[in-house]
């Protein structure tokens, strides 16, 4: 991603060098997204039908959360926005009411991207904003092997030079720190201007040269072991990424074209690899292919990710567990905001000192956001009483409080998971408002069940009306090549 990002940048005209080495694994299991990463390869001018294709890729239309809440409850945290108000006063106000007064359907019903999502139906939003399908938002599940192959080949036809190797020793300039060139296995010498730490959880200038610690945040997301395995593809192609509670962690699903992603994500205080492994297995919808993969990792982040004429992307400058598909998004975001700080050889310190600020700050509004997910729940096993009573951080105790108090939501400008995101979560995970705003009583006027029957209605009439999600990937982007081996 990075490499792709940088040549489109900079259009032939500075030389880009990519060093890995073949013998060093991926983290890469099958990926869910978020929306923005359509932005991303948008930016690159890449085929979206074509990019789908060659990755054996999906469409999601936002995360179901199993067991979450409490054993046999589930929710939906839809993408894209709940039905367009009907009044001043959020509908979900109004919901809110409405709900007091007996109605029984949940938030989750008046989202496109759930109606659409629990048919098993897919389709492109439109642009118009008179139609439902305005208010829907997709991402993707693909292969991230394939998606960094589909990239490579991008970067090298304009121009990346792409140099098998590992990198044993880091040489610093003496009169500043910089790093002024790279020792590989077999004798070369690489020496550059800017360097891009892309080398995951291990760090190697970061942290191996630099010294930039990684702040540790397991006092609050306290899982630390994953195993990741790939089962065959069964009857459903749902167009949404499953996460189901377990006793010690949660499991993922990921529908691709030519498999399923599964993983366990545990903690390892509560549960040995062992007993993950055997769950896992004992949960997959297929037989599973090849051997299950442990993961071994520390959810935090670097205050300082960029360092001299260093900057880390990706793993190597901290790690959100893929409770909301985030990985992907960060290593986006840290291109776009290295693109827009982008230096002079000097690398001059304030450059540095902002990207760092905007960084640690996304990476901590997603914990927070994470945190509710554990936090707001009824579960009675061990680690799950531990993170249902533990201090959360004050920025997000400050968003529950008001949202319990009266239903508002106070998500911050520029934040990634915005008003719309934590009204699902926030209600998916049963945090109720005490009160609805005291204005909804006063407009007299607004006769709000006809208005929700009436978007009920628009939302399945709408969603009926589309493909399978299963026949729009095979009419658009059917992965014919991973599909007949």
């Amino acid at each position: 991603m990075c490499a792709a990002a940088l040549a489109d940048a900079a259009r032939g005209n500075c030389p880009i060098e990519l060093i890995e080495s073949a013998a060093i694994g991926t983290i890469g299991v099958g990926e869910a997204t978020i929306p923005p990463i359509r932005q991303f390869n948008q930016q690159l001018g890449l085929d979206e039908n074509a990019l789908m294709a060659a990755a054996g890729g999906t469409f999601k239309l936002g995360i179901e959360f199993c067991g979450w809440t409490r054993a046999g409850h589930r929710y939906f945290h839809p993408f894209g926005r709940f039905a367009p108000d009907f009044d001043t006063i959020p509908l979900h106000h109004y919901w809110l009411r409405e709900r007091g007064r007996g109605l029984e359907t949940p938030l989750e019903e008046y989202a496109m991207a759930w109606v659409a999502a629990r048919a098993g139906r897919f389709e492109r939003p439109l642009r118009d904003p008179r139609l439902a399908l305005s208010t829907l938002d997709y991402a993707y599940h693909f292969d991230a092997a394939l998606y960094a192959r589909h990239l490579r080949g991008y970067s090298q036809q304009r121009g990346v030079i792409r140099t098998e190797g590992e990198v044993v020793d880091v040489r610093l300039r003496g009169e500043d720190g910089f790093i002024e060139s790279l020792l590989l296995k077999d004798g070369r010498r690489i020496e550059g201007d800017l360097f891009i730490d892309c080398s995951g959880f291990r760090g190697v200038l970061i942290e191996g040269a630099l010294e930039c610690r990684l702040d540790d945040w397991r006092e609050w997301l306290p899982c630390d072991r994953a195993i990741a395995v790939g089962c065959a593809v069964g009857a459903e192609l749902p167009p949404y990424t499953r996460s189901t509670a377990r006793p010690a962690g949660w499991q993922w699903r990921i529908p691709l074209q030519h498999r399923v992603g599964n993983g366990h994500v545990y903690c390892s205080e509560y549960m040995g690899e062992d007993e993950a492994t055997a769950l896992l297995l004992g949960n997959l919808e297929g037989e599973p292919l090849g051997d299950p993969r442990p993961i071994r990792f520390t959810t935090g982040a670097r205050r300082e990710s960029w360092s001299r004429n260093c900057v880390a992307i990706g793993l190597a400058a901290g790690f959100i567990e893929p409770l909301e598909s985030t990985a992907l998004h960060l290593v986006q975001s840290s291109i776009t905001r290295l693109l827009a700080l982008f230096p002079d050889r000097d690398c001059n310190p304030l450059l540095a000192r902002e990207f760092n600020r905007l960084t640690y700050t996304e990476y901590e509004r997603i914990r927070d956001f994470l945190i509710l997910h554990y936090h707001a729940q009824e579960r009675e096993e061990p680690l799950w009483r531990y993170t249902r009573s533990m201090a959360v951080p004050q920025t997000l105790e400050y968003k529950i409080d008001h949202f319990r108090h009266s239903g508002r939501i106070v998500a911050e400008p520029f934040e990634l998971f915005q008003n719309p995101n934590w009204l699902a979560v926030l209600i998916g995970q049963e945090v109720l408002p005490e009160r609805y705003h005291p204005l909804v009583d006063l407009h007299t006027g607004v006769d709000a069940p006809r208005h929700l029957a009436g978007i009920r209605e628009v939302l399945e009439k709408a969603a009926r009306a589309l493909p399978t999600h299963r026949e729009y990937v095979e009419r658009h982007c059917r992965a014919t090549a991973l599909l007949t081996r």
